[in-house]
């Protein structure tokens, strides 16, 4: 009787401390997201003298057969094909490498992890310095300097072959400190008595990151691709600040092209929907962790 009651009011505690989050949980997630859903069954445009109307499902019909949101996807798709992993595997390989006890480590772990810090506005701003066409470009003046003047400028933000991805690597510089920290926490929740008795046995050092780093950091390795895929589907801020889905849509998305509908073209009914639809990926991204992650091998 008495542990039921104390498990009672732990539950009414843990209650009453979610309480705000999940007030906002429900105030800025889920009754806009109800709301995004009402307007895309409508044909609502700000400033149309149109009455409003429903619609059904003819908005997303509209958008599906868009050139536009078609493209916006694919780019979306490559954007993720190759940050997940890219992006993975120089933060493993980060994590790795600051994972040691050696003196002035928290130095590069502070010098890995800045760039997530500042915002992405800032880094986009000075990436596109860094992308000048000039030949004083940055980019341009590194790459002259390795091929030994082989190298022609370029326009990278310009050039339709070059301006996804200079975009990638921008954003794969800007998060590998986010997934660097996710799996150093897990790097660090190894136990070490699992290399001493590999290292007793006679086991190198590849063979330990194989047999023993690896297998115990499949599912943190998991939750980090599925984070940089969900990541990759919300790419805007690069390309609103550095090349406006050009040149000649190759660098839209699914986020700028929902904010260009409801703001620019006053189109909210289409911008919901796009929404909506960019919603449904990613809960489809998410569900597959369940598929990936089955709960007995979850980490206690």
């Amino acid at each position: 009787m008495i542990a039921k009651f104390f498990q009672k009011d732990d539950t009414r505690t843990a209650l009453l401390m979610a309480a705000p989050a999940l007030f906002g949980l429900l105030l800025f997630v889920a009754v806009p997201f109800l709301l995004a859903v009402i307007i895309s069954f409508t044909n609502l445009r700000l400033g149309s003298p149109l009455p409003l109307q429903f619609l059904g499902l003819e908005q997303y019909r509209r958008v599906l057969l868009d050139p536009n949101f078609q493209q916006a996807l694919i780019n979306n798709g490559l954007f993720a094909l190759v940050m997940v992993p890219l992006q993975t595997a120089l933060a493993l390989a980060m994590a790795v490498l600051i994972n040691r006890p050696l003196p002035g480590m928290t130095i590069f772990r502070t010098i890995f992890f800045m760039p997530v810090v500042f915002p992405m506005a800032l880094v986009a701003v000075i990436w596109t310095i860094i992308y000048a066409p000039s030949a004083n470009g940055m980019m341009n003046a590194i790459l002259e300097s390795i091929t030994l003047g082989l190298w022609e400028p370029k326009d990278f933000l310009n050039d339709p072959q070059l301006a996804l991805p200079a975009i990638i690597l921008l954003s794969l510089w800007q998060g590998a400190g986010f997934q660097m920290v996710i799996i150093l926490a897990g790097l660090q929740s190894i136990s070490g008595s699992l290399y001493e008795a590999a290292a007793i046995d006679g086991s190198n050092k590849w063979n330990q990151f194989r047999y023993i780093t690896l297998p115990q950091l499949r599912n943190t390795l998991i939750f980090v691709m599925l984070l940089t895929s969900i990541l990759s589907f919300r790419l805007f801020d690069q390309v609103q600040i550095m090349t406006q889905g050009g040149p000649n849509g190759v660098t839209t998305t699914v986020m700028y092209e929902a904010v260009k509908a409801s703001f620019e073209q006053q189109k909210m009914a289409k911008g919901a929907a796009m929404t909506v639809i960019f919603f449904a990926i990613v809960l489809a991204i998410t569900s597959l962790q369940k598929v990936l992650i089955p709960e007995d091998s979850a980490i206690d």
